[in-house]
Protein backbone atom coordinates (compact mmCIF):
# COMPACT_ATOMS: atom_id res chain seq x y z
CA UNK A 1 0.00 0.00 0.00
CA UNK A 2 1.29 3.46 -0.86
CA UNK A 3 0.89 5.00 2.55
CA UNK A 4 3.31 6.36 5.08
CA UNK A 5 6.24 4.17 6.11
CA UNK A 6 9.43 4.53 8.09
CA UNK A 7 11.26 6.13 5.17
CA UNK A 8 8.56 8.72 4.54
CA UNK A 9 9.79 12.21 5.45
CA UNK A 10 6.54 14.20 5.20
CA UNK A 11 5.31 13.26 8.67
CA UNK A 12 8.79 13.81 10.04
CA UNK A 13 8.50 17.42 8.91
CA UNK A 14 5.31 17.89 10.95
CA UNK A 15 5.40 19.17 14.52
CA UNK A 16 3.06 16.89 16.47
CA UNK A 17 1.59 17.32 19.93
CA UNK A 18 -0.17 14.34 21.53
CA UNK A 19 -0.15 12.39 24.80
CA UNK A 20 1.67 9.61 22.98
CA UNK A 21 2.98 8.96 19.48
CA UNK A 22 3.60 5.47 18.16
CA UNK A 23 5.04 4.51 14.79
CA UNK A 24 3.25 1.87 12.76
CA UNK A 25 3.91 0.55 9.27
CA UNK A 26 1.03 2.73 8.08
CA UNK A 27 1.96 6.04 9.69
CA UNK A 28 1.63 7.31 13.25
CA UNK A 29 -0.87 6.39 15.92
CA UNK A 30 -1.53 9.34 18.22
CA UNK A 31 -3.46 9.33 21.46
CA UNK A 32 -5.01 12.08 23.51
CA UNK A 33 -8.12 14.13 24.10
CA UNK A 34 -6.58 16.75 21.82
CA UNK A 35 -3.81 16.43 19.23
CA UNK A 36 -2.21 19.00 16.96
CA UNK A 37 -0.23 18.62 13.76
CA UNK A 38 1.69 21.59 12.43
CA UNK A 39 2.09 21.04 8.70
CA UNK A 40 5.37 21.58 6.83
CA UNK A 41 3.64 23.93 4.36
CA UNK A 42 0.35 25.72 3.86
CA UNK A 43 -2.22 23.42 2.21
CA UNK A 44 -4.20 24.32 -0.89
CA UNK A 45 -7.23 22.05 -0.25
CA UNK A 46 -9.06 20.78 2.84
CA UNK A 47 -11.42 17.80 2.97
CA UNK A 48 -14.59 18.75 4.81
CA UNK A 49 -16.12 15.71 6.48
CA UNK A 50 -19.85 16.21 6.99
CA UNK A 51 -21.48 14.92 10.17
CA UNK A 52 -24.45 13.15 8.62
CA UNK A 53 -25.73 12.04 5.23
CA UNK A 54 -26.66 15.51 3.98
CA UNK A 55 -23.81 17.54 5.53
CA UNK A 56 -21.27 18.95 3.07
CA UNK A 57 -18.42 16.52 2.33
CA UNK A 58 -15.97 17.85 -0.24
CA UNK A 59 -12.45 18.94 -1.05
CA UNK A 60 -12.57 22.75 -0.81
CA UNK A 61 -9.94 25.38 -1.57
CA UNK A 62 -8.49 26.76 1.63
CA UNK A 63 -9.36 30.36 0.79
CA UNK A 64 -12.99 29.62 -0.01
CA UNK A 65 -15.33 30.40 2.91
CA UNK A 66 -18.02 27.86 3.79
CA UNK A 67 -20.68 29.68 5.78
CA UNK A 68 -23.42 28.35 8.00
CA UNK A 69 -26.33 27.28 5.79
CA UNK A 70 -29.55 29.24 5.73
CA UNK A 71 -32.19 29.25 7.04
CA UNK A 72 -31.19 28.56 10.64
CA UNK A 73 -34.53 26.84 11.25
CA UNK A 74 -33.25 23.95 9.09
CA UNK A 75 -29.72 23.60 10.48
CA UNK A 76 -30.47 20.87 13.02
CA UNK A 77 -31.51 18.59 10.15
CA UNK A 78 -28.64 19.50 7.82
CA UNK A 79 -25.40 19.78 9.76
CA UNK A 80 -23.88 19.34 13.20
CA UNK A 81 -25.37 22.20 15.26
CA UNK A 82 -22.39 22.13 17.63
CA UNK A 83 -20.00 23.39 14.93
CA UNK A 84 -22.34 25.10 12.48
CA UNK A 85 -20.95 28.58 13.18
CA UNK A 86 -17.28 27.53 12.85
CA UNK A 87 -15.80 29.49 9.96
CA UNK A 88 -12.49 27.63 9.74
CA UNK A 89 -12.35 24.44 7.65
CA UNK A 90 -13.47 21.57 9.86
CA UNK A 91 -15.31 18.27 9.90
CA UNK A 92 -16.46 15.28 11.89
CA UNK A 93 -14.05 12.45 12.83
CA UNK A 94 -11.46 13.05 10.13
CA UNK A 95 -9.86 15.69 7.97
CA UNK A 96 -7.24 15.78 5.25
CA UNK A 97 -5.19 18.40 3.47
CA UNK A 98 -3.62 18.47 0.05
CA UNK A 99 -0.34 20.39 -0.16
CA UNK A 100 0.80 22.39 -3.17
CA UNK A 101 2.86 19.42 -4.40
CA UNK A 102 -0.23 17.19 -4.37
CA UNK A 103 0.74 15.23 -1.25
CA UNK A 104 -2.01 14.42 1.26
CA UNK A 105 -1.83 14.38 5.05
CA UNK A 106 -4.72 12.68 6.84
CA UNK A 107 -5.83 12.87 10.48
CA UNK A 108 -8.63 10.50 11.43
CA UNK A 109 -10.17 9.67 14.80
CA UNK A 110 -10.71 6.07 15.84
CA UNK A 111 -13.50 7.02 18.24
CA UNK A 112 -16.79 8.89 18.27
CA UNK A 113 -17.62 12.48 19.29
CA UNK A 114 -14.47 13.64 17.54
CA UNK A 115 -13.74 16.61 15.30
CA UNK A 116 -10.89 17.92 13.15
CA UNK A 117 -10.16 21.55 12.27
CA UNK A 118 -7.42 23.41 10.43
CA UNK A 119 -6.24 26.91 11.28
CA UNK A 120 -3.57 28.21 8.89
CA UNK A 121 -1.02 25.35 8.90
CA UNK A 122 -2.16 23.59 12.10
CA UNK A 123 -4.57 20.64 12.11
CA UNK A 124 -6.23 19.98 15.45
CA UNK A 125 -8.27 16.96 16.42
CA UNK A 126 -10.22 16.58 19.63
CA UNK A 127 -12.76 14.44 21.42
CA UNK A 128 -15.79 16.15 22.93
CA UNK A 129 -15.55 13.89 25.97
CA UNK A 130 -12.68 11.71 27.16
CA UNK A 131 -9.76 10.83 24.93
CA UNK A 132 -8.91 8.38 22.18
CA UNK A 133 -6.63 7.45 19.33
CA UNK A 134 -5.91 9.08 15.97
CA UNK A 135 -4.43 7.86 12.72
CA UNK A 136 -1.97 10.32 11.16
CA UNK A 137 -0.76 9.20 7.77
CA UNK A 138 0.13 10.33 4.27
CA UNK A 139 0.17 8.76 0.82
CA UNK A 140 -2.24 8.04 -2.01
CA UNK A 141 -5.78 9.11 -1.13
CA UNK A 142 -7.43 5.80 -2.07
CA UNK A 143 -4.93 3.81 0.00
CA UNK A 144 -5.28 6.09 3.02
CA UNK A 145 -9.04 5.67 3.10
CA UNK A 146 -8.81 1.94 2.42
CA UNK A 147 -6.64 1.59 5.50
CA UNK A 148 -8.89 3.87 7.57
CA UNK A 149 -11.93 1.81 6.53
CA UNK A 150 -10.19 -1.38 7.65
CA UNK A 151 -9.51 0.12 11.07
CA UNK A 152 -13.13 1.26 11.39
CA UNK A 153 -14.39 -2.17 10.40
CA UNK A 154 -12.32 -3.73 13.16
CA UNK A 155 -13.75 -1.22 15.63
CA UNK A 156 -17.41 -1.01 14.58
CA UNK A 157 -18.18 -3.73 12.05
CA UNK A 158 -19.73 -3.68 8.57
CA UNK A 159 -22.94 -4.55 6.72
CA UNK A 160 -24.58 -7.92 7.43
CA UNK A 161 -26.40 -8.43 4.13
CA UNK A 162 -23.80 -8.96 1.43
CA UNK A 163 -25.53 -7.54 -1.66
CA UNK A 164 -27.48 -4.31 -2.00
CA UNK A 165 -31.01 -4.64 -3.35
CA UNK A 166 -32.56 -3.01 -6.41
CA UNK A 167 -35.28 -0.72 -5.08
CA UNK A 168 -38.39 0.99 -6.35
CA UNK A 169 -39.23 3.85 -3.96
CA UNK A 170 -42.36 6.00 -3.99
CA UNK A 171 -40.84 9.31 -2.86
CA UNK A 172 -39.39 11.07 -5.91
CA UNK A 173 -42.49 10.75 -8.04
CA UNK A 174 -45.35 10.88 -5.57
CA UNK A 175 -43.70 12.34 -2.47
CA UNK A 176 -46.29 12.14 0.33
CA UNK A 177 -49.21 12.00 -2.14
CA UNK A 178 -49.41 8.21 -1.87
CA UNK A 179 -52.33 5.89 -1.19
CA UNK A 180 -52.99 2.17 -1.43
CA UNK A 181 -54.68 2.40 -4.85
CA UNK A 182 -51.82 4.30 -6.48
CA UNK A 183 -49.20 1.98 -5.04
CA UNK A 184 -51.16 -1.13 -6.05
CA UNK A 185 -51.40 0.19 -9.62
CA UNK A 186 -47.66 0.92 -9.77
CA UNK A 187 -46.79 -2.45 -8.27
CA UNK A 188 -48.82 -4.19 -10.97
CA UNK A 189 -47.32 -2.02 -13.72
CA UNK A 190 -43.77 -2.88 -12.67
CA UNK A 191 -44.47 -6.35 -14.03
CA UNK A 192 -41.31 -8.40 -14.23
CA UNK A 193 -38.87 -5.50 -13.94
CA UNK A 194 -36.12 -6.91 -11.71
CA UNK A 195 -36.68 -4.90 -8.57
CA UNK A 196 -35.87 -6.72 -5.33
CA UNK A 197 -37.72 -4.22 -3.11
CA UNK A 198 -40.88 -2.16 -3.41
CA UNK A 199 -40.50 0.57 -0.80
CA UNK A 200 -43.31 2.75 0.52
CA UNK A 201 -42.01 6.16 1.57
CA UNK A 202 -43.35 9.06 3.64
CA UNK A 203 -47.09 9.60 3.53
CA UNK A 204 -48.48 6.31 4.86
CA UNK A 205 -48.44 7.23 8.57
CA UNK A 206 -50.82 9.24 10.71
CA UNK A 207 -47.96 11.38 11.91
CA UNK A 208 -44.31 11.45 12.87
CA UNK A 209 -44.30 9.65 16.19
CA UNK A 210 -47.70 8.09 15.42
CA UNK A 211 -46.69 5.15 13.23
CA UNK A 212 -50.08 3.77 12.29
CA UNK A 213 -51.56 3.78 8.76
CA UNK A 214 -53.63 6.82 7.88
CA UNK A 215 -56.98 6.87 6.06
CA UNK A 216 -55.25 6.53 2.66
CA UNK A 217 -54.41 2.93 3.61
CA UNK A 218 -57.77 1.66 4.88
CA UNK A 219 -56.77 -2.01 4.75
CA UNK A 220 -53.62 -1.40 6.74
CA UNK A 221 -49.92 -1.75 6.06
CA UNK A 222 -49.86 -5.49 6.65
CA UNK A 223 -52.07 -5.96 3.61
CA UNK A 224 -49.72 -3.80 1.53
CA UNK A 225 -46.73 -5.89 2.62
CA UNK A 226 -48.54 -9.07 1.64
CA UNK A 227 -49.41 -7.60 -1.75
CA UNK A 228 -45.75 -6.71 -2.35
CA UNK A 229 -44.55 -10.15 -1.26
CA UNK A 230 -46.99 -11.74 -3.70
CA UNK A 231 -44.90 -10.28 -6.55
CA UNK A 232 -41.78 -11.98 -5.21
CA UNK A 233 -40.29 -8.75 -3.84
CA UNK A 234 -39.36 -7.60 -0.38
CA UNK A 235 -41.64 -5.05 1.25
CA UNK A 236 -39.93 -1.79 2.15
CA UNK A 237 -41.16 1.00 4.39
CA UNK A 238 -39.97 4.47 5.38
CA UNK A 239 -39.93 5.70 8.97
CA UNK A 240 -38.33 8.46 11.03
CA UNK A 241 -38.44 6.77 14.45
CA UNK A 242 -36.13 9.18 16.30
CA UNK A 243 -38.19 12.30 15.55
CA UNK A 244 -41.37 13.24 17.37
CA UNK A 245 -43.96 15.77 16.20
CA UNK A 246 -46.13 17.87 18.54
CA UNK A 247 -49.25 16.03 17.36
CA UNK A 248 -48.01 12.67 18.67
CA UNK A 249 -49.05 10.97 21.89
CA UNK A 250 -45.42 10.85 23.01
CA UNK A 251 -45.11 14.63 22.76
CA UNK A 252 -48.34 15.14 24.68
CA UNK A 253 -47.87 12.50 27.37
CA UNK A 254 -44.17 11.62 27.55
CA UNK A 255 -42.09 14.74 27.07
CA UNK A 256 -39.59 13.29 29.52
CA UNK A 257 -38.70 10.83 26.73
CA UNK A 258 -37.44 13.70 24.58
CA UNK A 259 -34.07 15.41 24.36
CA UNK A 260 -33.88 18.62 26.40
CA UNK A 261 -31.63 21.62 26.66
CA UNK A 262 -29.84 22.45 29.89
CA UNK A 263 -32.52 25.08 30.64
CA UNK A 264 -35.24 22.43 30.51
CA UNK A 265 -36.69 23.40 27.13
CA UNK A 266 -37.01 20.80 24.41
CA UNK A 267 -34.04 20.52 22.06
CA UNK A 268 -34.81 21.61 18.51
CA UNK A 269 -34.84 18.77 15.96
CA UNK A 270 -35.37 21.08 12.99
CA UNK A 271 -38.33 22.19 10.90
CA UNK A 272 -40.28 19.56 8.96
CA UNK A 273 -43.83 18.44 8.16
CA UNK A 274 -45.17 21.95 8.70
CA UNK A 275 -43.61 22.66 12.07
CA UNK A 276 -40.83 22.05 14.54
CA UNK A 277 -40.01 18.46 15.46
CA UNK A 278 -38.16 17.05 18.44
CA UNK A 279 -35.73 14.25 19.22
CA UNK A 280 -36.29 11.01 21.09
CA UNK A 281 -33.85 10.48 23.97
CA UNK A 282 -32.36 7.09 23.14
CA UNK A 283 -30.96 6.70 26.66
CA UNK A 284 -34.38 6.82 28.32
CA UNK A 285 -35.39 3.22 29.16
CA UNK A 286 -39.10 3.77 28.49
CA UNK A 287 -38.33 5.52 25.19
CA UNK A 288 -36.10 2.59 24.21
CA UNK A 289 -38.89 0.15 25.11
CA UNK A 290 -41.29 2.11 22.90
CA UNK A 291 -38.74 2.20 20.07
CA UNK A 292 -38.11 -1.54 20.29
CA UNK A 293 -41.81 -2.35 20.35
CA UNK A 294 -42.43 -0.05 17.38
CA UNK A 295 -39.77 -1.72 15.25
CA UNK A 296 -40.99 -5.18 16.19
CA UNK A 297 -44.57 -4.19 15.33
CA UNK A 298 -43.74 -2.93 11.85
CA UNK A 299 -41.43 -5.89 11.26
CA UNK A 300 -44.38 -8.07 12.24
CA UNK A 301 -46.50 -6.42 9.56
CA UNK A 302 -44.23 -8.16 7.08
CA UNK A 303 -41.73 -5.42 6.15
CA UNK A 304 -38.21 -6.67 5.58
CA UNK A 305 -36.55 -3.50 4.24
CA UNK A 306 -36.47 -0.40 6.42
CA UNK A 307 -35.48 3.07 5.24
CA UNK A 308 -34.98 4.88 8.53
CA UNK A 309 -34.67 8.60 8.02
CA UNK A 310 -33.62 11.70 9.99
CA UNK A 311 -31.56 9.54 12.33
CA UNK A 312 -29.34 12.50 13.23
CA UNK A 313 -31.96 13.30 15.90
CA UNK A 314 -30.53 10.62 18.18
CA UNK A 315 -27.12 12.34 18.27
CA UNK A 316 -28.13 15.98 18.67
CA UNK A 317 -26.58 17.86 21.61
CA UNK A 318 -28.72 18.07 24.72
CA UNK A 319 -29.50 16.76 28.16
CA UNK A 320 -30.32 13.05 28.28
CA UNK A 321 -31.73 10.63 30.84
CA UNK A 322 -28.28 9.03 31.03
CA UNK A 323 -25.14 11.11 30.81
CA UNK A 324 -23.80 9.42 27.68
CA UNK A 325 -21.82 11.19 24.94
CA UNK A 326 -24.24 12.08 22.18
CA UNK A 327 -22.96 9.79 19.41
CA UNK A 328 -22.69 6.88 21.83
CA UNK A 329 -26.27 7.60 22.90
CA UNK A 330 -27.35 7.49 19.26
CA UNK A 331 -25.49 4.24 18.72
CA UNK A 332 -27.27 2.65 21.68
CA UNK A 333 -30.60 3.60 20.11
CA UNK A 334 -29.54 2.18 16.76
CA UNK A 335 -28.46 -1.04 18.46
CA UNK A 336 -31.97 -1.39 19.88
CA UNK A 337 -33.45 -0.82 16.43
CA UNK A 338 -31.06 -3.30 14.82
CA UNK A 339 -31.92 -5.96 17.39
CA UNK A 340 -35.67 -5.41 17.00
CA UNK A 341 -35.51 -5.65 13.19
CA UNK A 342 -33.70 -8.98 13.22
CA UNK A 343 -32.65 -10.01 9.72
CA UNK A 344 -34.40 -7.12 7.94
CA UNK A 345 -32.36 -4.77 5.74
CA UNK A 346 -31.65 -1.44 7.42
CA UNK A 347 -30.93 1.63 5.29
CA UNK A 348 -29.82 4.61 7.41
CA UNK A 349 -30.59 8.10 6.09
CA UNK A 350 -29.79 11.49 7.55
CA UNK A 351 -27.49 9.48 9.78
CA UNK A 352 -24.19 10.37 11.47
CA UNK A 353 -21.63 8.37 9.51
CA UNK A 354 -19.19 6.67 11.89
CA UNK A 355 -21.69 6.00 14.72
CA UNK A 356 -23.92 4.07 12.27
CA UNK A 357 -21.24 1.67 11.04
CA UNK A 358 -21.79 -2.01 11.80
CA UNK A 359 -25.46 -1.46 12.63
CA UNK A 360 -26.89 -0.68 9.19
CA UNK A 361 -26.60 -2.50 5.88
CA UNK A 362 -26.94 0.55 3.66
CA UNK A 363 -26.42 4.24 4.23
CA UNK A 364 -27.41 7.32 2.30
CA UNK A 365 -24.11 9.10 1.80
CA UNK A 366 -25.38 12.23 0.05
CA UNK A 367 -28.25 14.66 -0.08
CA UNK A 368 -31.64 13.93 -1.58
CA UNK A 369 -31.64 14.20 -5.33
CA UNK A 370 -34.46 15.98 -7.15
CA UNK A 371 -35.81 16.52 -10.62
CA UNK A 372 -33.28 19.36 -11.01
CA UNK A 373 -29.49 19.70 -11.13
CA UNK A 374 -28.96 22.59 -8.72
CA UNK A 375 -30.73 25.59 -7.24
CA UNK A 376 -29.65 29.23 -7.34
CA UNK A 377 -31.86 29.83 -4.31
CA UNK A 378 -29.93 27.33 -2.19
CA UNK A 379 -26.46 27.65 -3.74
CA UNK A 380 -26.20 31.43 -4.04
CA UNK A 381 -28.74 33.02 -1.73
CA UNK A 382 -28.89 30.50 1.11
CA UNK A 383 -25.33 29.07 0.71
CA UNK A 384 -26.89 25.74 1.61
CA UNK A 385 -25.07 22.74 0.13
CA UNK A 386 -27.07 20.25 2.22
CA UNK A 387 -30.24 21.03 0.29
CA UNK A 388 -31.74 18.54 -2.19
CA UNK A 389 -30.42 18.57 -5.74
CA UNK A 390 -28.51 16.23 -8.02
CA UNK A 391 -25.23 18.17 -7.94
CA UNK A 392 -25.18 18.36 -4.14
CA UNK A 393 -25.95 14.64 -3.93
CA UNK A 394 -23.18 13.72 -6.37
CA UNK A 395 -20.61 15.87 -4.54
CA UNK A 396 -21.16 14.18 -1.19
CA UNK A 397 -21.53 10.69 -2.60
CA UNK A 398 -18.35 10.74 -4.69
CA UNK A 399 -16.34 11.89 -1.67
CA UNK A 400 -17.75 9.10 0.51
CA UNK A 401 -17.40 6.10 -1.77
CA UNK A 402 -14.47 5.00 0.41
CA UNK A 403 -17.16 3.64 2.77
CA UNK A 404 -18.05 0.82 0.36
CA UNK A 405 -16.17 -1.90 2.30
CA UNK A 406 -18.25 -1.01 5.38
CA UNK A 407 -21.75 -0.22 4.16
CA UNK A 408 -23.80 -0.26 0.97
CA UNK A 409 -23.37 3.29 -0.32
CA UNK A 410 -26.74 4.75 -1.35
CA UNK A 411 -26.45 7.70 -3.78
CA UNK A 412 -30.26 8.06 -3.80
CA UNK A 413 -32.53 7.33 -6.75
CA UNK A 414 -31.79 7.79 -10.44
CA UNK A 415 -34.17 8.92 -13.16
CA UNK A 416 -35.11 7.46 -16.54
CA UNK A 417 -38.26 9.46 -17.26
CA UNK A 418 -38.53 12.60 -19.33
CA UNK A 419 -41.83 13.53 -17.69
CA UNK A 420 -41.73 15.53 -14.43
CA UNK A 421 -37.99 16.01 -14.87
CA UNK A 422 -35.74 19.04 -15.47
CA UNK A 423 -32.43 17.20 -15.92
CA UNK A 424 -30.53 17.19 -19.19
CA UNK A 425 -29.69 13.83 -20.79
CA UNK A 426 -26.05 14.29 -19.71
CA UNK A 427 -27.09 14.94 -16.12
CA UNK A 428 -29.36 11.90 -16.10
CA UNK A 429 -26.50 9.76 -17.43
CA UNK A 430 -23.94 10.88 -14.86
CA UNK A 431 -26.42 10.18 -12.06
CA UNK A 432 -27.02 6.70 -13.47
CA UNK A 433 -23.25 6.20 -13.72
CA UNK A 434 -22.83 7.10 -10.06
CA UNK A 435 -25.42 4.49 -9.08
CA UNK A 436 -23.46 1.85 -11.03
CA UNK A 437 -20.22 2.89 -9.30
CA UNK A 438 -21.87 2.97 -5.88
CA UNK A 439 -23.48 -0.40 -6.66
CA UNK A 440 -26.80 0.74 -5.24
CA UNK A 441 -29.68 0.93 -7.72
CA UNK A 442 -32.97 2.65 -6.97
CA UNK A 443 -35.56 4.68 -8.82
CA UNK A 444 -38.95 6.26 -8.18
CA UNK A 445 -40.04 6.43 -11.81
CA UNK A 446 -43.70 5.55 -12.32
CA UNK A 447 -44.02 2.93 -15.09
CA UNK A 448 -46.94 4.83 -16.67
CA UNK A 449 -44.63 7.82 -17.15
CA UNK A 450 -41.99 5.86 -19.07
CA UNK A 451 -41.82 5.34 -22.81
CA UNK A 452 -40.95 1.92 -24.21
CA UNK A 453 -37.39 3.12 -24.78
CA UNK A 454 -37.12 4.45 -21.21
CA UNK A 455 -38.46 1.17 -19.82
CA UNK A 456 -35.86 -0.74 -21.82
CA UNK A 457 -33.10 1.52 -20.49
CA UNK A 458 -34.34 0.98 -16.93
CA UNK A 459 -34.38 -2.79 -17.37
CA UNK A 460 -30.86 -2.79 -18.79
CA UNK A 461 -29.66 -0.63 -15.89
CA UNK A 462 -31.13 -3.02 -13.32
CA UNK A 463 -29.69 -6.09 -15.02
CA UNK A 464 -26.18 -4.75 -15.63
CA UNK A 465 -23.19 -5.69 -13.47
CA UNK A 466 -20.48 -3.57 -15.10
CA UNK A 467 -16.80 -3.62 -14.30
CA UNK A 468 -15.94 -0.48 -12.33
CA UNK A 469 -12.41 0.82 -11.87
CA UNK A 470 -11.25 3.93 -10.06
CA UNK A 471 -8.73 5.95 -12.06
CA UNK A 472 -8.38 9.08 -9.94
CA UNK A 473 -9.94 11.03 -7.10
CA UNK A 474 -13.17 11.57 -9.04
CA UNK A 475 -12.51 9.61 -12.24
CA UNK A 476 -13.80 6.09 -12.92
CA UNK A 477 -14.18 3.67 -15.76
CA UNK A 478 -17.38 1.68 -16.27
CA UNK A 479 -16.71 -1.20 -18.64
CA UNK A 480 -13.84 0.85 -20.04
CA UNK A 481 -15.92 4.04 -20.48
CA UNK A 482 -14.45 7.07 -18.70
CA UNK A 483 -16.65 8.88 -16.17
CA UNK A 484 -15.30 12.13 -14.73
CA UNK A 485 -17.19 13.82 -11.88
CA UNK A 486 -14.88 16.87 -11.70
CA UNK A 487 -17.38 19.34 -13.11
CA UNK A 488 -20.28 17.85 -11.17
CA UNK A 489 -18.69 18.13 -7.73
CA UNK A 490 -17.12 21.57 -8.15
CA UNK A 491 -18.18 24.08 -5.50
CA UNK A 492 -20.15 27.03 -6.93
CA UNK A 493 -18.58 30.50 -6.85
CA UNK A 494 -18.79 32.55 -3.66
CA UNK A 495 -21.84 34.85 -3.90
CA UNK A 496 -21.22 38.55 -4.41
CA UNK A 497 -22.05 40.93 -1.51
CA UNK A 498 -25.48 41.93 -2.87
CA UNK A 499 -26.51 38.31 -3.40
CA UNK A 500 -25.29 37.48 0.09
CA UNK A 501 -27.31 40.35 1.56
CA UNK A 502 -30.46 39.28 -0.26
CA UNK A 503 -29.80 35.73 0.89
CA UNK A 504 -29.59 36.86 4.50
CA UNK A 505 -32.99 38.54 4.11
CA UNK A 506 -34.49 35.43 2.51
CA UNK A 507 -32.98 33.23 5.19
CA UNK A 508 -34.44 35.44 7.88
CA UNK A 509 -37.89 35.23 6.31
CA UNK A 510 -37.60 31.45 6.02
CA UNK A 511 -36.91 31.27 9.74
CA UNK A 512 -40.53 32.30 10.30
CA UNK A 513 -42.59 29.07 10.49
CA UNK A 514 -45.59 30.70 8.80
CA UNK A 515 -43.45 31.54 5.77
CA UNK A 516 -42.20 27.96 5.57
CA UNK A 517 -45.75 26.65 5.90
CA UNK A 518 -46.85 28.84 3.00
CA UNK A 519 -43.92 27.57 0.93
CA UNK A 520 -44.88 23.97 1.80
CA UNK A 521 -48.49 24.59 0.79
CA UNK A 522 -47.47 26.02 -2.58
CA UNK A 523 -45.08 23.10 -3.17
CA UNK A 524 -47.83 20.60 -2.45
CA UNK A 525 -50.22 22.42 -4.76
CA UNK A 526 -47.68 22.22 -7.58
CA UNK A 527 -47.14 18.51 -6.83
CA UNK A 528 -50.86 17.72 -6.92
CA UNK A 529 -51.25 19.65 -10.16
CA UNK A 530 -48.41 17.67 -11.71
CA UNK A 531 -49.87 14.34 -10.56
CA UNK A 532 -53.26 15.31 -11.93
CA UNK A 533 -51.63 16.00 -15.28
CA UNK A 534 -49.53 12.83 -15.08
CA UNK A 535 -51.56 10.17 -13.24
CA UNK A 536 -49.97 6.89 -12.21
Amino acid sequence: MKIANKTDTILEQCKISADSIRKTQDGLLLSGARVTVELPAAPKLYLYSGWQSWSLTAWVEMGRPVKAPRPSIMRARETDPVYVEEKRPNGSWYGAVELADGKIIFLGALGLESHVLIDDKTMTGWYETGEGEWLLTTGEEADIFSHYAQILENLYGKYRIETAYRVWCSWYSLYDEIDSDKLSKILADLGDLPFDVFQIDDGWQKGVGNWEPNRKFPEGMQQMAAQIHATGRKAGIWMAPLLISPSSVIFKEHRDWLLHKENGQLANGGYNWGGMVYALDTTHPEALDWLTALMQKVRGWGYDYFKLDFLYAGALPGKRFLDLPRENAYREGLKAIRSALGDAYLLACGSPILPSLGLCDGMRIGQDVGEYWDSRLFDDFLVNFSAPGVRNAIRNTVNRLWLQPLVHTDPDVVFFRARQDKLSPEQVTILQDLAQIADFKATSDVPAWLTESELATLRKFLEQTPKVERKGRVIYEIDGRRVDFSAAIKMPPVPDPLTNLLGAVLGGLADIPAVMQTFDAVTHQVLRKGLKKNPV
